[in-house]
């Protein structure tokens, strides 16, 4: 089992284990790479989800009416991930440059989001998109959470100089209130239109070489999560007990699911889809909780960011031996996550093969089947993940890092 004894925790897991010459040396925080672990094999079964359930791929939000409970709540689970992500990177930043003077933490911090934000927005144009499809010249390239990540990154490298007060303000400023620009549309063509469509539209793009780009994960409600990921930062610093961190982490969730509860009950401001009586319990349920994601609703960070970090603090009193385990998906994230892409859909080609059915994409018949093909994914990139992890620690180039 990989070792648990490096630096603070990463940007999204390629910081974390990064030796500074100045900063001081500290266990590595393995509830967050356990965390980020556990989210990463809830987006393994929504990914396979993606290829392996063809004849059912839901909409956002879900329809209710077509979409089996199974499915539903598979595809709610992994709505965590996405928020989950981008708050880790937040915090891990702060960890990066822990140890150092402010002015100095604030400068070692913005160069590295600088430049790894721009890396993996070049890494979602390219490796990731061509794990999707397998073509190199795809006639439309989508921006997708990688691309997010990148952008939220880029963004938060000016964001650190603030006042930590004013990157709190800002952060729940852009989460709670990004939804009051929905009435907003620049339609295509239009002046604005293409950087509406980055920051909170979804929107085709036309690309200058020819082929269009979809913005998949418009980026403005993400750059408030990453920014409240750095404004935690201190709640997991050296000096902070861990029983302390755990209560705080426990109040923000808690605070933030009081309050989706408050909105969404209400059915007023933070959700553009209003829930209904679906009479019955289930069916009901079901529409109060099937949020928008693209871009994500206030209500929808409110719930998958309260969750979030109530599972940061309950897994901090996890046995080792189940946090060593998830933390092996978690300290190597960019790693599985460009691996696990390249695998479901090779998988689904070569069952294709063998059962004759000339390249075209298989499809499982229910749910179940595809948390077991998830599952088999699994055992192997949790193998790769550690041998991959331990092959970094012998590496000493500085470009390893952006791994």
């Amino acid at each position: 089992m990989m070792s648990m004894t490096r630096n603070a925790a990463a940007v999204s897991g390629g910081v974390q284990g990064r030796i500074q010459p100045i900063a001081v040396k500290r266990q590595r925080i393995v509830s967050i790479d356990a965390l980020r672990g556990l989210v990463m094999l809830v987006m393994l079964v929504d990914h396979t989800r993606e290829f392996f359930y063809l004849h059912a791929q839901v909409s956002d939000p879900m329809t209710i009416a077509t979409t089996p409970p199974g499915l539903f709540f598979s595809r709610l689970a992994a709505h965590v991930c996405a928020p989950v992500f981008v708050l880790l990177t937040g915090l891990a930043a702060w960890l990066y440059a822990e140890g150092r003077a402010l002015e100095q933490r604030r400068a070692v911090a913005s160069s590295f989001l600088l430049k790894r934000g721009l890396f993996l927005v070049a890494l979602e144009w390219t490796i990731v998109n061509f794990a999707w499809t397998f073509d190199p010249t795809p006639a439309i390239v989508y921006l997708q959470v990688i691309w997010a990540i990148g952008l939220s990154m880029i963004a938060l490298a000016a964001i650190v100089h603030l006042p930590r007060t004013l990157v709190v303000v800002l952060g729940l400023a852009i989460v709670l209130g990004h939804n009051l620009l929905d009435p907003i549309a620049i339609a295509p063509g239009e002046q604005g239109h293409a950087i509406w469509a980055v920051l909170h539209d979804r929107g085709l793009l036309d690309l200058p070489f020819g082929g269009q780009a979809r913005t998949s994960y418009p980026v403005l409600p993400w750059i408030g999560v990453i920014a409240l990921g750095w404004s935690i930062g201190p709640w997991f610093a050296q000096a902070v007990d861990r029983v302390q961190r755990r209560s705080r982490l426990l109040v923000a969730g808690g605070g933030a699911l009081a309050l989706f509860a408050i909105l969404r009950t209400i059915n007023g401001y933070g959700e553009p889809l209003p829930w209904q009586d679906g009479g019955g319990t289930l069916a009901t349920v079901m529409s109060y909780l099937n949020l928008t994601k693209y871009p994500p609703s206030a209500d929808f960070l409110l719930l998958t960011l309260g969750t979030g970090v109530i599972l940061l603090s309950a897994i901090d009193r996890m046995p080792a031996r189940v946090t060593t385990l998830l933390a092996v998906f978690g300290s190597a994230p960019l790693f599985f996550y460009i691996l696990h892409l390249y695998a479901v859909h090779a998988l689904n080609i070569a069952a294709g093969l063998v059962l004759g059915m000339d390249g075209k994409l298989v499809s499982v018949p229910n749910v179940a089947a595809l948390w077991l093909v998830a599952a088999l994914v699994a055992v192997p990139c949790w193998f790769a993940c550690r041998s991959f992890a331990a092959f970094k620690r012998t590496r000493t180039g500085w470009w390893w890092r952006y791994l």
